[in-house]
Formats: structure tokens, C-alpha cells, sequence
């Protein structure tokens, strides 16, 4: 999986800040970035949340560093970063940011939501708008409710109130309620005095916060391994120092010209630049093969 997210990396340009098929017209989102729109960008770490109180709070400061230096870094619109116990919040309205935000290490999944009060009958109102938004005549749906905190009702309750207002606002188109196997899924969840509605989650690559650990010297010498090997420790919170050793007259440009594509690659999983040296080394193999003759 490591292998596949770097070589997916290593085939785009960093300028690509939202995943084509993100765009593309069969994408569950594609009806957000067209229309209905979202406010906020919701933010999952996990392992974050296993680390004592202390170092949790350290490193969700950090990852929040981190989410705010990529999207200054790319340009995108947000008006401000929130957190709350297990979640992050984006609050923006600007789709690059569902695209930038899973190649932030750290972050495990992302979704563009919309924002209302935990007044059930608000919640259970906006997901009868966003249903007749995306839902097809005959299809299914199944409502995927989840709060935090203190309510007078329960999840089940909300999932409840929220089906039955999606049936009665689309009794004559047919739609009905798959708990098992649904066409759609609507994602409710409340947390105290604010409910935030999604239809899909966005998978990231997880890991630990970049600089949330020391830093390493990565040897970088054009091939593929010393890359993947350099992005599975920024994937564990270090950074890294890369480090090129020109062996010229006994190899060519493109070896470098390799390496420091690799190191471009990079650069689209950190908010910040990356470091690096290069030392020549020509000489020295020049040195030890007139020694050996």
C-alpha cells in the first residue's frame, strides 16, 4: 500500500491539488462542488488519539500546523481550523482542500460536510434536501448517525427522524431504506451543539504528524528505494534531510536529474521544503581507483 500511494505520488505533478476523480460527474461529490455546496472539511486521525493527553494535544497542535502551512502553501481558501476531542475542522468552502488534505500525514480520513444545529428537526431537514439532491427514482439509502456528548436523544433517534424525512420528502420518486446494501449513504453526526451531514469519506494515509519525531538523513541515489524509504519515515512524523552524492564522471545528470525528481515528489507530502545536500563524489571514486591500480 506504502508502494502504491508513493508511485501514484511520483506519476502526478504537485500542482494537482484535487484528484480528478474527485470531478469526475459519477463522484458522490460531484453535486457538492456543483451546487449544494459544504462548509466545512471534518479531519479523522486515530492513532493520535491512543498518545497520553499531553503528547495527544502536542501532536493534534502539530498536525493542525501542519494542515494550515499545506493549504497556505497551495492557495486554497479556509477561513479558519478548529478542533474538537477526535475530529479537526477546515471550515471552507473551497473543493482543493478535499484533495490536499489526505497526502497531510496524520490525517487517516477526510469529508466535506454541511453544517447545521442538533435540533433533530434541523438535522433531519437538511438531509431530506441533500437526499433529493444526489438520490436517483428507485433508489436506496441508509442513514449512518453517530453523536458525542450530551443529547436527549440518541443515534438511533436521529437516523430515525432523518429516514423519515428523506421518505416523505421523496414518496413519489420511489426511494426506500437498505440498511444492508444501500445506493447511498447519508452520514449524520452530532457532536454537542453542532450536527454535520456527509455522503462519503475520503481515505488518507494515516501515520503520525510530520515533526512530531527527530530527524533523519535519507541517502538518495536515483532509484526507487530510497524515496519509498524516505516517505515511510516522514509517514512515522520524522523529518527528513536528504542527502545526494554526486559520483560524476562515473555516472551521468540523469542519476541526479532522478533524485531530485524523487525529492520534488516528496515535497507534495510536506507542508514545508525539504532539505537538501549534495556532495560531490566523484573525486573520491577517482582516488580509490588509482589506489587499485
Amino acid at each position: 500500500m506504502e508502494m502504491y500511494y508513493f508511485c501514484m505520488l511520483y506519476l502526478c505533478t504537485s500542482e494537482v491539488s484535487c484528484s480528478p476523480e474527485l470531478l469526475s460527474p459519477t463522484c458522490d461529490y460531484w453535486w457538492v462542488l456543483m451546487g449544494t455546496g459544504f462548509d466545512v472539511v471534518i479531519v479523522r486521525y486515530d492513532e493520535i488519539a491512543l498518545k497520553s493527553q499531553y503528547v495527544r494535544n502536542r501532536y493534534e497542535r502539530t498536525l493542525i500546523n501542519n494542515l494550515r502551512m499545506l493549504l497556505d502553501k497551495s492557495g486554497a481558501r479556509y477561513t479558519g481550523i478548529t478542533r474538537e476531542r477526535g475530529r479537526i475542522f477546515v471550515h471552507t468552502m473551497d473543493e482543493r482542500v478535499i484533495g490536499l488534505m489526505p497526502r497531510v500525514f496524520g490525517v487517516v480520513s477526510v469529508s466535506p460536510a454541511l453544517t447545521t444545529s442538533s435540533r433533530l428537526v434541523d438535522v433531519s431537514g437538511l438531509a431530506a434536501r441533500l437526499a433529493s439532491a444526489f438520490i436517483g427514482d428507485g433508489e436506496s439509502f441508509a442513514i449512518r448517525s453517530r453523536r458525542a456528548g450530551s443529547h436527549s436523544f440518541t443515534s438511533r433517534d436521529v437516523a430515525v427522524q432523518c429516514g423519515d424525512a428523506i421518505l416523505e420528502e421523496m414518496r413519489e420518486r420511489g426511494v426506500y431504506v437498505d440498511l444492508t446494501s444501500p445506493d447511498h449513504e447519508i452520514h449524520v453526526e452530532v457532536r454537542e451543539g453542532s450536527a454535520y451531514l456527509y455522503t462519503k469519506i475520503v481515505q488518507g494515509t494515516g501515520g503520525l504528524p510530520l515533526g512530531t519525531q527527530g530527524k533523519m538523513i535519507a541517502l538518495l541515489s536515483g532509484g526507487i528505494d530510497s524515496p519509498v524509504a524516505a516517505w515511510l519515515m516522514m509517514k512515522r512524523g520524522c523529518r527528513i534531510v536528504f542527502l545526494h552524492c554526486n559520483n560524476q564522471p562515473f555516472s551521468d545528470e540523469n542519476t541526479r536529474g532522478r533524485s531530485m525528481e524523487c525529492i520534488k515528489a516528496l515535497e507534495a507530502w510536506s507542508p514545508i521544503g525539504l532539505k537538501v545536500y549534495e556532495a560531490p563524489n566523484g573525486g573520491n571514486l577517482k582516488a580509490f581507483l588509482d589506489c587499485c591500480e
